[in-house]
């Protein structure tokens, strides 16, 4: 394993999702590390996801949004997200990597994530959010019951 600023570039970055669309948007963050996939994500040159056809949605937000927050701004940023359509629920007893604090917001129908995403990144105190629609999946490896189906 290597430290991303100990190397000039990545080729290729391989990872699941929560749920993915047919945009190839996607939720990721469900084990926490939203912040640092996305960092890795918008990195790379071509970033596969491999997922289920339990993940494989028409609409995102059936799985809960993760959103990285620093802890002072907890209780702004889940008044923004609840005048968003969202529930936020602190993920209790969880800190990230960052040293941070993850709101799961419940209830969002997500027709336009590209909107969402940036809407949320910009609240003051979000350090992101687990929406990947600027920097969607290139490919998809949909594992279904007779295999694989390959989606770009």
């Amino acid at each position: 394993m290597f430290e991303l600023n100990t190397v000039d570039e990545v080729p290729v970055y391989i990872d699941g999702a929560d749920e993915i669309n047919h945009y190839l948007h996607m939720i990721k963050g469900g084990g926490g590390a939203l912040t640092r996939e996305k960092i890795i994500g918008a990195v790379a040159e071509k970033f596969v996801c491999i997922a289920d056809q339990s993940k494989y949605v028409d609409v995102l937000g059936s799985f809960p949004l993760p959103v990285e927050v620093v802890p002072m701004a907890r209780s702004f940023v889940a008044r923004e997200l609840v005048k968003l359509g969202g529930h936020p629920e602190l993920r209790d007893g969880f800190i990230t990597d960052n040293g941070n604090i993850i709101l799961d917001v419940h209830g969002l129908k997500i027709a336009k994530p590209v909107e969402l995403e940036a809407t949320i990144n910009q609240l003051a105190g979000v350090v992101t959010c687990g929406l990947f629609a600027r920097r969607r999946a290139d490919v998809l490896l949909l594992g279904r019951e007779d295999g694989v189906e390959v989606i770009q």
